[in-house]
C-alpha cells in the first residue's frame, strides 16, 4: 500500500504538511492535494495540522527569497509529482540552508529547478502575450490558458506595469480571475464573482483593427520565417493574441 499525505491544495498548507512529515521522521510515498482520487493500491491519510499562516516569512528569513521563491514557483506548475519532489527539496534545504540550489547532484534539486524556469519561463511569456481590451465599465481584462498555474506571477507583473487602472485578468483553464482594484489584487474562483463581465466598449473594435494593421506594418515580408516564430511564440498562446486570432 502507498501511503498518501492529503493537504488542503494551497502553498502553505503544503509547507505545514512537509514539515509536520519531516518532524516525525516519515517517508511519504506522495503527497497530493484534497481533489485527488486514490487507487485501490492507495492509503489516503488526512492530517490535521494547524495552519501556519506565518511560515512563508520564516522561510524567508531562513534560506532567503530566492529559495521561497523556487519553491513556490514548483508548487504552481503542473508537474504530476512536485509535492514529493517539494519535500525532499525542503528535506535538503533543512541541511543545505541557502546553498541548497548549488546541489545539482541531488536529484530533487535538479528536478525542482527544471521545473521552476519552466513556470518562471511561461509566466515571463505571458506578461508579453497577454491582450487586455476595454469594457463598457472601462475595466481592463484579458484572458489566458498557461500550462501552469501563472496567474500569480502574471499578476503581481502587471499590479506594477498597470498600477493605475483597474483590470481583471481570468486563466480560463482553471476558471480563476484576479481583480486588481489601483491597490490589490485578489484572486477569486470564476463562480465566485459577483458582477458579470461587461461587453466591450464602443471603441475596441477601432484599436484592435489598429493594432493589427501596425503588427502586419511592421512585418517585413521577405524576412518572414514562420519556424522562427513558433519558438518564440507558441501556437497554444495564439487563441487570446488579438494579432494572431485570424492566423489561428
Amino acid at each position: 500500500m502507498n501511503n498518501i499525505y492529503i493537504y488542503d491544495g494551497d502553498f502553505i498548507s503544503l509547507l505545514n504538511t512537509i514539515i509536520y512529515l519531516i518532524k516525525k521522521n516519515r517517508k511519504p510515498d506522495n503527497i497530493k492535494s484534497f481533489e485527488y482520487t486514490p487507487t485501490l493500491l492507495d492509503n489516503t491519510i488526512n492530517l490535521s495540522i494547524p495552519r501556519n499562516e506565518k511560515i512563508i516569512e520564516k522561510i524567508r528569513r531562513q534560506f532567503g527569497k530566492y529559495v521561497l521563491r523556487i519553491l513556490y514557483c514548483i508548487f504552481l506548475s503542473e508537474e504530476e509529482n512536485k509535492e514529493l519532489i517539494l519535500f525532499y527539496l525542503f528535506k535538503n534545504t533543512l541541511k543545505y540552508q541557502n546553498q541548497v540550489l548549488y546541489y545539482r547532484n541531488l536529484r530533487c534539486v535538479s528536478e525542482g529547478m527544471r521545473i521552476a524556469n519552466y513556470v518562471i519561463h511561461e509566466s515571463h511569456k505571458m506578461k508579453g502575450f497577454l491582450r487586455f481590451k476595454e469594457l463598457e465599465n472601462h475595466i481592463l481584462y484579458a484572458e489566458m490558458e498557461p500550462t501552469n498555474n501563472v496567474l500569480f506571477l502574471v499578476s503581481s507583473h502587471f499590479q506594477k506595469r498597470l498600477k493605475n487602472e483597474y483590470w481583471m485578468i481570468k486563466d480560463t483553464k482553471r476558471r480563476i480571475i484576479s481583480i486588481y482594484d489601483k491597490k490589490n489584487f485578489y484572486i477569486v474562483a470564476e463562480e465566485e464573482l459577483k458582477s458579470r463581465i461587461t461587453k466591450e466598449s464602443k471603441d475596441e473594435k477601432k484599436i484592435e483593427e489598429l493594432w493589427k494593421l501596425f503588427y502586419k506594418t511592421i512585418g517585413i515580408t521577405e524576412r518572414k520565417n514562420d519556424r522562427c516564430r513558433m519558438n518564440f511564440m507558441p501556437k497554444k498562446y495564439w487563441k487570446f493574441m488579438t494579432e494572431m486570432r485570424d492566423e489561428l
